[in-house]
């Protein structure tokens, strides 16, 4: 559209759903291979917690931000901050920062934090069911991380509820992978080649 002599242009970014997703799925699949004794101890694990989980999903959020997508913003964003957090949080465990904030470490919490964003996981779960079937799925997973965690960091059957939010994690990430496959496949061959599985409509019908 012309007027007197400006041109509307209208800007558009890639859909970092792909990216996000395998961001998500890397760390998820290493942090849950420490939780369930297949790998041991948290250094080599900084690195793709503060990349892979944190600046990759926090590129993701921004470009979803400028497609105008609040659901892509706010999830990308917000997980992004989390794995950074816990990266630092893992630096304090192995005595980066000194053995004074060793010392004064309390596990409780860690656990109100996985408390809040088991509340935020929930919401963004619902939101999920308008976008496709993967994705409500993948952040299901991440609920019942979410609650395992919450209840061994306040040593409520701590075994059992560990190993819980290990094995939804290792699920996650094998579902994410199969997410950010088939987001990249599908736009690159321009229809669906991989089922993302359509919203379920119980809220708005489609």
């Amino acid at each position: 559209m012309e007027m007197q002599g400006y041109k509307q242009i209208k800007l558009t970014t890639a859909d970092p759903s792909a990216l996000g997703l395998f961001g998500l799925a890397i760390i998820a699949l290493v942090e849950s291979t420490e939780e369930l004794g297949l790998t041991h101890g948290l250094s080599f694990m900084v690195p793709w917690v503060f990349f892979l989980g944190g600046l990759a999903q926090l590129f993701a959020a921004y470009l979803d931000a400028k497609n105008d997508s609040i659901f892509g913003t706010t999830v990308w964003g917000a997980f992004g901050l989390f794995w950074i957090s816990l990266g630092v949080t893992w630096l304090i465990q192995i005595g980066a920062f000194g053995q004074n904030l060793v010392s004064n470490e309390d596990f409780k919490q860690l656990g109100v934090a996985f408390v809040g964003y088991l509340i935020f996981s929930i919401f963004v779960t619902i939101a999920a069911m308008e976008t496709n079937k993967v994705l409500f799925f993948i952040l299901l997973l991440l609920d019942i991380e979410f609650l395992g965690l919450s209840l061994s960091s306040f040593n409520i059957l701590y075994d059992a509820t560990y190993e819980m939010a290990a094995v939804s994690e290792l699920f996650c990430a094998l579902l994410a992978f199969y997410g950010s496959g088939a987001i990249l496949i599908n736009t690159c061959f321009g229809k669906t080649v991989l089922p993302l599985g359509k919203p379920f409509g119980i809220f708005v019908k489609h």
